[in-house]
């Protein structure tokens, strides 16, 4: 009876309610209805429906129509918390009219709100707002506690309810800085609907069998599927809806300000979860690129206004916590984009080049900061709060099982693509001006990014941090990455990755601590040769040592080398043993094909190569890779392999004793034996035979390169070489041609070379003449000029650094000590910086040991450091003592890289130089060379320079040293036989008819 009664009253009221034509009493009624005690189930439809019907669709007059709806609300809110299964579909529809209602109303009333007249109009009408996201928080919460709605007239007014609740949360949010009297709420009961709807979503989820969803079509037959293809349709169409609702507003809250932190939070945070329940299938129905894009565009457009507000400060400098908090909402964008491309790789790789151009900008701005003095604590939380956050994103994308090895690549190739669109100029601009350059980078169309030179530098930093991290590759990737690597070597070779590369300093990724960037290239390499060399990658890598193990560019080269090292270092000894029987092969091909030991030659860097390589091998290995080289077949082949590690430097004091032994005994042996044959009287000729591939006198260079591991203690050797010195001098002095000046140039370089080395022969008594005929040669007006004695004054300087283990006594009488004067006298006036360089270092050697006190004797008044560096003049002895001080200081200084942006500009053209270098090598197509000398033009021919056949230049010396020999028969012939004076005399002016004759031909044959 009480419920009938209870249902009676309430029925009533209702009947009280919709009677009552003025709004404050019914207003009044209504809120009885929140005091009405329901006592049967039935009743609530009947309520809710009333509500409904009360809540009037015309357009808001004044503040009592608000207050009537904001009643309305009240009341439904309380009975949210029954059991609503009854009364789904009310509930649904009053807050779907509601949300339609307020959403109409809300940009209406902010129009108005202007007018002081209609202020407790709007506030009325903005906190009924609250009320009723405050509603749909409430309904959410409802719905997440009943099972998912079967019946199509349900489904179809969940989905509509849901998406009007967001669409007023979003109107809300949008214009709640307008409300300040309720801003505050609107933004903590936001929160609270975003998190209600993320559980609804995350409880329709759990219904479905998530596995199963991909395999069912909406062509089954039977009830039974097409009711569960309802149920799956609605629970993905409202988790697509609140997924687009939520990463709408997370794009406004990010546009919002400081205000909006934490709806930014819930909102990506929400959207994040609710990708991650479909495990993919929402893809059909979301679109996760465009998400995917939205983050990224959000990350890409807060680096651009950091920059821009950095960099209008100019010299300002920007505290470290102030970057921090500049770059955490970066990462924010980053990490979701991380999650949600490691769960729709495919829909990611739709907006690869979206993905890789923000990466590649946080790269690049990260070592721009690092540029600038006053942003270098900005660069260092980009190091530590980015870099590593962008990695793992490009991770994402190229770890992935399940992208395509193709996919892979095609993303490679778009951040590493061929060669740099460069000019032939160096861009200033991108030297020096380099705020310009960030902000220009920053906003840089998505089209230009693989050509831009500002970017450059960056993508070979991104590539590093690629290869550091190769440890997580899968093989495919690791491939794919190896075949990259001659593109690291072509960008190196651009001139500001030159510059930079050798002096710039950058931050290093997940840590605070700064590198040179070079040292940066080599670890980078390092670990890919580690994680690759145990698997099929390794081929290729090996091939990319062996291919440009002579590159053109010596900073490659250098780079090349040092990985080779490192291999020869640590690699299994199986692994060694195989790398040097193909540096062997390799070896002997070059060998072959270009015999030349002239410097610089492909066959001397390869040599050199090898030496190299060999200081690093174990002492079994170094012995077997000298009996390699060193075989007994006694071929010309071999003998230029020799010859060529022995001028490199090869190390012959890590072979065994016994062996050592052996090889220092060949060396010495073919040295004695070629000054033994030519000490009395050099045979131009036999120099001639003796030469190996343009070597005059190979085994002088031999000694000359392994002296300083030699222990030659004889004397005879020792007086053979200081004779041969002085005979090297005389023939120069002597030489009637070109070709024997060339000779007896080349060969006095080494010679002094080999007597620096060999520091007891300064107290040896033929010394004293060697340092005449020296002073005799090298100061005199008429070789002041000779380009070949130019060419020896390094060895020259060499040489004299040794006169400190000489024993000179001082004083005007002594001309041993005279003639070391005049010779550093010469050699002090040098005015080319690398001679400068080598003199003081001598000279510095020099005073260092020589028991001499008069140093001021050994440096003349005209002495190039003597001289005012700006003026040119005024040359004075402090001058050059301060100068050889200070550089004395710098030699054992440690030096700390900080570069100026004019030494980069420097850098950068000299980069610009050797990449032409480089480009014009590599143009040059051998078999082409034939045929480009045949098409000389004829003119030029008829002008250039020709060598005579050789045959004709034997025949010459032969002519020459026959005639000699001639000479001095007849001298000897006239001392023991005076009594044929008639024919002896006819001889001689036979002999001096000859001689015109051969001086005729030999100038002649210089001048061809």
């Amino acid at each position: 009876m009480e419920g009938e009664r209870a249902t009676g009253d309430l029925q009533s009221l209702l009947q009280a309610i919709r009677a009552s034509e003025v709004v404050e009493n019914r207003i009044k009624l209504i809120n009885q209805l929140a005091h009405v005690d329901l006592q049967e189930k039935s009743d609530l439809p009947s309520l809710v429906e009333c509500l409904s019907t009360l809540w009037e669709e015309f357009t808001c007059l004044d503040a009592s129509q608000c207050m009537l709806n904001k009643t309305i609300l009240n009341v439904a809110v309380k009975y949210l918390e029954l059991d609503i299964s009854g009364c789904l579909g009310q509930i649904l529809a009053l807050g779907t009219k509601a949300s339609i209602w307020c959403g109409k109303h809300i940009k209406m009333t902010l129009i108005s709100s202007e007018d002081p007249q209609d202020e407790e109009h709007d506030n009325v009408f903005f906190q009924l707002v609250v009320d009723l996201l405050s509603f749909s928080t409430s309904s959410f919460s409802a719905l997440t506690k009943l099972p998912v709605p079967q019946e199509k007239v349900i489904i179809l007014m969940v989905e509509k309810f849901v998406s009007e609740q967001l669409s007023l949360m979003k109107a809300s949010i949008s214009e709640f800085k307008r409300i300040p009297s309720i801003a505050s709420e609107v933004l903590k009961v936001t929160q609270v609907v975003i998190d209600a709807v993320v559980r609804l979503c995350r409880a329709y989820s759990e219904v479905l069998n998530w596995d199963s969803c991909n395999v069912r079509t909406e062509q089954d037959n039977g009830s039974t599927d097409r009711e569960n293809n309802d149920t799956v349709n609605h629970v993905i169409n409202i988790i697509g809806l609140t997924i687009e609702s939520l990463y709408k507003l997370g794009i406004l809250a990010a546009n919002g300000g400081g205000s909006m932190v934490t709806i930014l939070n819930v909102s990506w945070k929400g959207v994040v979860t609710l990708l991650q329940l479909g495990k993919g299938v929402l893809a059909s129905k979301v679109n996760v690129a465009d998400v995917m894009l939205s983050l990224i565009s959000l990350a890409t457009e807060s680096l651009r206004c950091a920059a821009e507000a950095w960099f209008a400060t100019l010299d300002e400098t920007i505290a470290i916590t102030e970057a921090r908090r500049t770059f955490l909402p970066v990462k924010f964008y980053l990490i979701n984009a991380v999650r949600i491309s490691s769960q729709y790789p495919f829909q990611a790789l739709n907006v690869y080049r979206e993905i890789s151009r923000c990466i590649l900008i946080i790269t690049s701005f990260g070592i721009s900061l690092s540029r600038e003095n006053h942003l270098k604590a900005a660069s260092k939380a980009l190091g530590e709060l980015l870099e590593p956050t962008s990695s793992l994103l490009l991770h994402t994308l190229l770890c992935s099982a399940e992208v395509e090895p193709e996919s892979k690549f095609k993303i490679l190739d778009w951040l590493f693509m061929g060669e740099s669109d460069s000019s032939n100029m160096v861009s200033e601009e991108t030297i020096t001006n380099t705020r310009t350059s960030i902000v220009e980078m920053l906003s840089m169309d998505i089209e230009d990014i693989p050509k831009a030179r500002n970017l450059m530098l960056g993508r070979v930093a991104l590539f590093l941090n690629l290869l550091k991290s190769s440890v997580d590759f899968e093989e495919d990737l690791e491939l794919l990455m190896s075949r990259k690597l001659d593109w690291l070597l072509g960008s190196l070779m651009e001139e500001n990755v030159y510059s930079s590369v050798l002096v710039l300093h950058i931050p290093m990724v997940y840590g605070s601590e700064s590198t040179v960037e070079l040292s940066s290239i080599l670890h980078a390499l390092k670990t890919f040769m580690i994680v690759t060399s145990s698997g099929p990658t390794w081929g290729v890598v090996e091939t990319f040592l062996l291919e440009n193990l002579l590159h053109s560019h010596f900073l490659c080269r250098e780079i090349i080398m040092e990985l080779w090292c490192f291999v020869v270092r640590h690699a299994e000894i199986d692994m060694v043993n195989d790398i040097f029987n193909k540096l062997y092969l390799l070896f002997k091909l070059v060998a072959s094909s270009e015999p030349s030991l002239m410097p610089n030659s492909a066959l001397r860097k390869m040599a050199g190569s090898i030496c190299m390589l060999v200081s690093y091998a174990t002492k079994f290995m170094i012995d077997k890779i000298y009996n390699t080289f060193a075989s007994e077949d006694g071929s010309q082949l071999s003998s230029i392999m020799c010859i060529a590690l022995l001028m490199e430097g090869f190390p012959l004091d890590f072979l065994s004793e016994n062996l050592k032994k052996i090889a220092i005994k060949r060396i010495t042996t073919a040295y004695v034996d070629f000054i033994e044959r030519n000490i009395e009287n050099i045979q131009f000729d036999s120099l001639s035979r003796s030469c190996i591939s343009n070597v005059l006198g190979a085994p002088i260079y031999a000694l000359s390169s392994a002296s300083h591991c030699l222990q030659i203690n004889s004397s005879d050797i020792d007086f053979k070489t200081l004779k041969f010195t002085v005979a090297l001098v005389r023939g120069y002095a002597n030489a009637t041609n070109n070709f024997m000046k060339d000779c007896c140039s080349k060969l006095l370089s080494q010679m002094l070379r080999v007597i620096s080395q060999m520091k007891h022969l300064y107290s040896s008594d033929g010394m004293e003449e060697v340092v005449l005929e020296l002073k005799n040669l090298f100061v005199s007006e008429i070789t002041a000029l000779d380009t070949r004695l130019y060419q020896c004054k390094p060895e020259l300087a060499s040489f004299m650094a040794s006169m400190g283990h000489m024993e000179l006594a001082e004083g005007e009488g002594s001309a041993k000590c005279s003639d070391v004067w005049e010779l550093y006298h010469l050699l002090l006036r040098e005015q080319h910086w690398a001679l400068v360089h080598l003199t003081i270092t001598a000279f510095g050697y020099f005073a260092a040991r020589t028991s001499c006190n008069q140093l001021w004797r050994f440096v003349p008044q005209d002495a190039a450091l003597s001289f005012n560096i700006e003026t040119g003049s005024e040359a004075n002895e402090e001058t050059f003592m301060s100068e050889l001080k200070a550089f004395l200081e710098k030699e054992v200084a440690l030096l700390v890289a900080t570069p100026s942006i004019e030494q980069l500009g420097l850098l950068a053209k000299e980069g610009l130089m050797l990449k032409e270098t480089v480009n014009r090598i590599s143009s040059v197509n051998p078999l082409d060379l034939g045929s480009e000398i045949m098409k000389v033009d004829e003119e030029i021919q008829a002008t250039k320079k020709r060598k005579i056949p050789d045959r004709i230049s034997e025949g010459m010396t032969l002519l020459q040293n026959g005639l000699k020999a001639m000479g001095d028969g007849l001298a000897l012939w006239r001392k023991q036989h005076s009594d044929s004076r008639e024919l002896q005399d006819k001889f001689s002016t036979h002999l001096s008819c000859l001689e015109d004759a051969l001086a005729q031909l030999a100038d002649l044959a210089d001048t061809e």
